[in-house]
Order: C-alpha cells, then sequence, then structure tokens
C-alpha cells in the first residue's frame, strides 16, 4: 500500500507529513521513558524482518492481484505501539530513500496509512482486546485476533488512502469507484497478513513467552534470554531478503491493481508541480537500488522483456543484495536512534539524581 507522489498533492502531502512527524515525536518520548537496553537489537532485527517480508509479495487468486506483509500490527505486538510506529517509519524512509519503494512526498501518507492504524488502532483495540495480557496465550484467540486486527488496520488504512486521493483532487481516482476496489482486495490481504502475524507470534511465544506479556504490560525486558528470538526473526529476515524474494509475485500490487482498475488502465499517474518534481529529483539521487535491483540490471530487463510477461522465480543478484542492503540499513537505523533514546534517558536518570 505504498503510495507514490502522484496520488496527493503538495498540501495533502505536507499536511500528512506534519501528522506522520508529530507521531513520530510522540512515539520517541515515549519509548524513550520506557526503553531498556534489551529492547534495542529487538527492535533493529524485527524491523530487518518486516523490510524483507514486505518484499514477499503473495499473488490472489482470481484477481490478479498480489499483496505484502504490513507489518505494523506485528511489530506492535512484539514491541508495543509507540516502538513499532518508529520501527515502521524507519522502514518506509528507507524503502522511500534508497529503493524509490513509495513517494518522499507521500512518506507521511504511507506512515500513518501503513503504521498508525495497525500500532494505535487495531492493536490495543482489537488484538489486546482478543488475545488478552496474561502468560497463557490460547492459539485460537492469537489466529482470531491477528487476523482480525491485521484486516481492521489494512481497511483504515486503504481507506485513509482513498480520503487522501480525494482531498488531493485525483479526478482519475472517483470516492466511490475506489474504495469499492481497494477495500474488498485489502480485505482479502488482511486475513493473509493476520495469518502469517499469528505464526511468528506464536513463535515467539513457544521460543521467549515472557517477551509478550512484557511488551504487553510495558515491562523492561531486562534479563529475559532474547538470543534465541533474535537468530529466529534475523536468519528469517535473511533468507526471505535474498532467496525468497526471487519467489515474489510479479502482479500488481493491491493499491495499484485497485488504481488500474479505476482508472482502466495500467498507466501510472504523473504529477507535475514543483513540489513533485523535487521530492522525485531527491529521491532519484538517493535510490540506490531503485525497484530492488541494479539501476543498469533493471534497464536491461527492461528492455529484453518487451513486452512479454516478466519471469518468475526472477533469480536476480540485485534483488538478493537488496535484501541484504535493506535489511542492514533498517536494523543499523533502529538500533541508532533506540541507543540514542536511551542515552538521553540515560542522562536525564542521571540528572534527576544529582
Amino acid at each position: 500500500m505504498h503510495m507514490a507522489d502522484a496520488l496527493i498533492s503538495p498540501a495533502v502531502g505536507g499536511a500528512m507529513w506534519a501528522a506522520g512527524g508529530a507521531v513520530v515525536v510522540y512515539s520517541a518520548r515515549k519509548v524513550r521513558s520506557e526503553l531498556d537496553e534489551n529492547k534495542i537489537p529487538l527492535m533493529g532485527v524485527a524491523g530487518a524482518f518486516v523490510f524483507a517480508a514486505q518484499m514477499l509479495n503473495f499473488a490472489i487468486p482470481g484477481t490478479g492481484s498480489s499483496g505484502h506483509l504490513g507489518g505494523a500490527l506485528l511489530l506492535a505486538i512484539l514491541l508495543g505501539p509507540e516502538a513499532a510506529f518508529l520501527v515502521m517509519a524507519s522502514i518506509l524512509a528507507v524503502q522511500a530513500l534508497f529503493f524509490a519503494d513509495g513517494g518522499l512526498l507521500a512518506l507521511g501518507c504511507n506512515m500513518i496509512n501503513m503504521g498508525f492504524f495497525s500500532a494505535f488502532v487495531a492493536y490495543p483495540l482489537v488484538y489486546r482486546r482478543i488475545v488478552g495480557d496474561g502468560p497463557e496465550l490460547s492459539p485460537g484467540r492469537v489466529f482470531t485476533g491477528s487476523v482480525l486486527a491485521a484486516v481492521v488496520g489494512l481497511a483504515l488504512g486503504a481507506f485513509a488512502v482513498v480520503l487522501q486521493t480525494t482531498a488531493s483532487g485525483i479526478t482519475e481516482l472517483p470516492f466511490g469507484t475506489f474504495v469499492a476496489l481497494m477495500e474488498p482486495i485489502h480485505l482479502v490481504i488482511g486475513v493473509v497478513e493476520g495469518l502469517v502475524t499469528a505464526a511468528v507470534v506464536l513463535f515467539v511465544y513457544r521460543t521467549q513467552p515472557e517477551l509478550l506479556v512484557r511488551s504487553a504490560v510495558r515491562q523492561p525486558l531486562r534479563g529475559l534470554r532474547l538470543k534465541p528470538v533474535l537468530i529466529g526473526l534475523g536468519v528469517a529476515a535473511v533468507v526471505a531478503g535474498v532467496a525468497l524474494s526471487w519467489f515474489a509475485a510479479t502482479s500488481l500490487d493491491g493499491l495499484e491493481w485497485s488504481i488500474a482498475r479505476t482508472v482502466g488502465a495500467e498507466e501510472e499517474l504523473t504529477a507535475t508541480s514543483s513540489a513533485h518534481e523535487a521530492a522525485a529529483g531527491v529521491q532519484e539521487g538517493t535510490a540506490i537500488l531503485p525497484d530492488y535491483g541494479f539501476k543498469e540490471g533493471a534497464a536491461v530487463e527492461e528492455e529484453e522483456a518487451g513486452d512479454g510477461a516478466p519471469a518468475w522465480p526472477a533469480v536476480d543478484v540485485g534483488t538478493s543484495v537488496s535484501g541484504l542492503v535493506g535489511g542492514a540499513i533498517v536494523a543499523g537505523l533502529v538500533i541508532l536512534i533506540g541507543f540514542v533514546l536511551y542515552r538521553r534517558s540515560a542522562h536525564r536518570r542521571e540528572d534527576a539524581h544529582a
């Protein structure tokens, strides 16, 4: 559901940047007051896992569309909503800057649509009410809560996309038609995301059940043996980014499919304002692996493919490098953010005791 810059006006993009920035500041302050050193590597590895998981588009039978894991709900379950939003914002920023996945002008929209609704709405109001905070987890409740929360989070995010395009005056995407296509396709994507989320949560529960309990009630993770969880998520991130990404579905994702059906063609929408051109220029300069591949390699593949269908599986070194590099950048950035917040919190505690 990564929005491109052409889907929004500069005014809407600026407003959503302000909204996303406000949630980042709030989340950073909240995390700073609660963060302990054990949580920092977990934030980094979980972020790398979600980055890699988002590369694995899965086909939706009978539609010609595809979807991928959002990840904010899973992050909220493991880390709490505020830390989850910071990690999700970092993932989206890395994707936009280094891989040209999602627009820079639309980054605030993507942070709210893909991060806020799942972490701050679906997680506390749906998942936790169904699953609870007790030390014993019911697999049935975990699957039910994960699926329903994922569906709610994606439904709200999809509806926000429609509102943002409508507010931007994108006449090619009339509200009624666009929302009628966006909601059903993201309902299906939400079900799959919920099942994947539940599977990962149950893995963590079997490996270190106390982690989920402490995260739910905002207790420090000190003293917990997190190494098996970190290794499991880290290995999964590497395998997904390096090899499983070759098998990602090549069809349009849910947002692109909805746009194509609404417009009546698979042509990309364009915008030519100075703000759009400036954002595109910055992104062109920072995207070292655009579309998760080497710049030269992507051009050669497009020329060779012509009008034919893309190869599947798409065995490509550029994709594997993108998975490794992107996961490493996300992990490093999130760990750096966590370390800075932790040190600031430590300095505040020292000043208070002085």
